[in-house]
């Protein structure tokens, strides 16, 4: 036995409580390692010594090197305190803060068993009810769609390749005239690029938070936009940029003009008694002069941008806010931000953008989710790249799966591709078969998925700002047998077994595996990614035609069947 692979940590994405009575317990091992049993011997902290409850672990996920296995309990007394019993050919053994122990003395046991000493309602993170069913599409707003017409700043043709400083027109009165189209297509969230005062084209130099850019229209059109995607059942999250400013923001300019005598001075982080643009003496996003980073340290720079973000919940009822650059902002203006918009409307999402293993971040004080840039690699690695194969690329999707809590895990923003990316079908070298098995892991792999418009065409594009074309309507083709396809993977999200299953991954003769599964019904996935053919079939079990069958929902490189249990 593995003594150096066995891992557990309590109060942590290994022990932590899913609802105010019910805890979820995971234990890591070496994946080459056999038990014949792993149990959880658990009690309540007070008569633990003298009572105690054992029930079996099951194997959750497997990665290159680790097995993991899970337990969620429902307790009669969250006073909750347990260690684990292993048996293998070599006999029993016992895991508690003391490590591996072939005797446990349980009259000693409040000195070395693992602990939840409480479980206080406040701390169980409460999950965004309706992230369960939802279905992301993102929108650069400028170039989604034109509602009006009549303006001067335009200096690109609508399907011209664009440059950074090209300005197609795009507005919010467009993306409400294709409100009916999103909602066919299966879209029931809508994430727009910033939308506030801004000279340039993305609007992620900010210079005026509460003002809807003149470009894309005003406040009365933002509420209209909002109000009839509400009720067509469409929700609407807004890119919030609090990590930096454009450097026309009024405070920034005010330390500009007046150097350390300005009352913003320390809004910002400036090494020296003055603003030098060209020397850049200032902390920056990235190392761009006109994106001057806040100092959210400062107590009233937290004011500043907390108020912001509780004036577009308040006045618009917006359903969350995307968070640029979020983990370069500080864990205690993020945890501030948390309880004033959740306080106003709980359901608020609070979506970081960050592209790494994010733990610090969603233990249920800062953000809901992330979007998961980690999914976006594995899904690269394994379509584009070809350094993954099947085996490889279930690991490392169980390998995600076991970065944070479930709670988490079903509220991931799982994405191919964004405004920061290379389109994935360019990637892929404009392999449709590649793009719907892609597409078809991204819909059954736990988590919501999140689509960047023009996918549906589907849209090229190279990097920044080759990714961020106009969407082609000339091109969207609904009758067109991809587009079929697509609608037809969307729809899967609708699933129970999607919605509310268990998720299984795994790999056999080079076919990459996903099952999500319910008692009654199961959901099966298979992708080859490989040149030869290759027969699957679902051993003891017949796959029964539903109306995901063959003939409809499958291509050369996968199938998707349901499988009556």
């Amino acid at each position: 036995m593995n003594k150096q692979a066995i891992y557990h940590q309590p109060d942590s994405n290994y022990c932590y409580p899913l609802e105010d009575n019910v805890i979820s317990v995971r234990l890591r091992v070496s994946k080459e390692d056999t038990f014949n049993s792993i149990d959880v011997i658990y009690g309540d902290k007070y008569t633990y010594q003298n009572r105690q409850i054992k029930l079996p672990m099951k194997l959750k996920y497997t990665d290159e090197l680790f097995s993991y296995y899970q337990l969620d309990i429902k307790l009669d007394d969250v006073r909750f305190v347990y260690i684990f019993q292993l048996i293998n050919s070599d006999g029993k053994f016992y895991f508690c803060e003391d490590g591996i122990v072939e005797k446990y003395d349980f009259k000693l046991a409040y000195f070395n068993c693992f602990q939840y000493p409480y479980i206080n309602s406040i701390d169980v993170f409460k999950r965004v009810s309706w992230m369960k069913n939802a279905i992301f599409y993102e929108i650069f707003v400028d170039r989604f769609n034109m509602g009006n017409s009549n303006k001067d700043y335009i200096n690109m043709k609508w399907n011209d390749k664009p440059r950074q400083n090209s300005f197609a027109g795009g507005d919010l009165i467009g993306i409400i005239k294709k409100l009916d189209y999103l909602k066919h297509l299966g879209i029931n969230v809508i994430y727009l690029t910033p939308i506030f005062s801004s000279i340039s084209n993305h609007k992620y130099d900010i210079k005026d938070y509460y003002k809807i850019d003149a470009q894309f229209g005003d406040e009365t059109i933002f509420q209209k936009l909002v109000d009839t995607a509400h009720k067509k059942g469409i929700r609407i999250v807004i890119d919030g940029v609090f990590n930096h400013s454009s450097n026309l923001l009024s405070q920034f300019q005010d330390v500009v003009k007046n150097g350390k005598k300005s009352k913003y001075f320390n809004w910002f982080i400036i090494h020296g008694d003055k603003i030098d643009q060209k020397k850049i003496n200032y902390e920056t996003f990235a190392n761009c002069y006109y994106h001057p980073k806040f100092n959210t340290s400062n107590c009233e720079v937290q004011k500043f941008l907390i108020d912001i973000g509780k004036y577009y919940v308040e006045k618009f009822d917006i359903d969350g806010w995307r968070l640029d650059v979020s983990d370069e902002l500080s864990h205690d203006f993020w945890r501030n931000f948390r309880r004033e918009i959740k306080n106003i409307k709980p359901d608020c999402l609070l979506l970081g953008e960050n592209w790494h293993d994010s733990y610090p971040f969603l233990r249920g004080d800062q953000f809901d989710s992330i979007m998961n840039y980690s999914f976006t690699k594995a899904m690269l690695d394994y379509f584009v790249f070809e350094t993954s194969d099947a085996e490889k690329t279930a690991n490392k999707l169980n390998s995600l799966l076991i970065r944070n809590s479930e709670i988490v895990n079903s509220m991931m923003l799982n994405l191919l591709d964004s405004h920061d990316t290379d389109r994935f079908y360019s990637a892929v070298h404009e392999s449709i078969d590649k793009l719907l098995s892609a597409l078809a892991i991204q819909f059954t792999f736990k988590g919501v998925p999140g689509l960047y418009y023009g996918i549906e065409i589907p849209t090229t594009g190279g990097y920044d700002p080759d990714n961020r074309k106009c969407m082609n309507w000339n091109k969207l083709d609904q009758n067109g047998p991809y587009f079929k396809k697509l609608k037809a993977i969307i729809d899967i999200r609708n699933e129970e077994a999607i919605i509310d299953g268990e998720i299984k991954i795994t790999s056999r003769n080079e076919l990459l595996i996903i099952e999500r599964y319910i008692k009654s019904e199961k959901i099966i996935l298979a992708v080859n990614n490989t040149a030869q053919k290759i027969h699957f079939y679902e051993e003891g079990e017949k796959l029964v035609s539903h109306r995901y069958s063959n003939n409809y929902l499958n291509s050369d490189s996968f199938i998707i069947e349901k499988v009556k249990k």
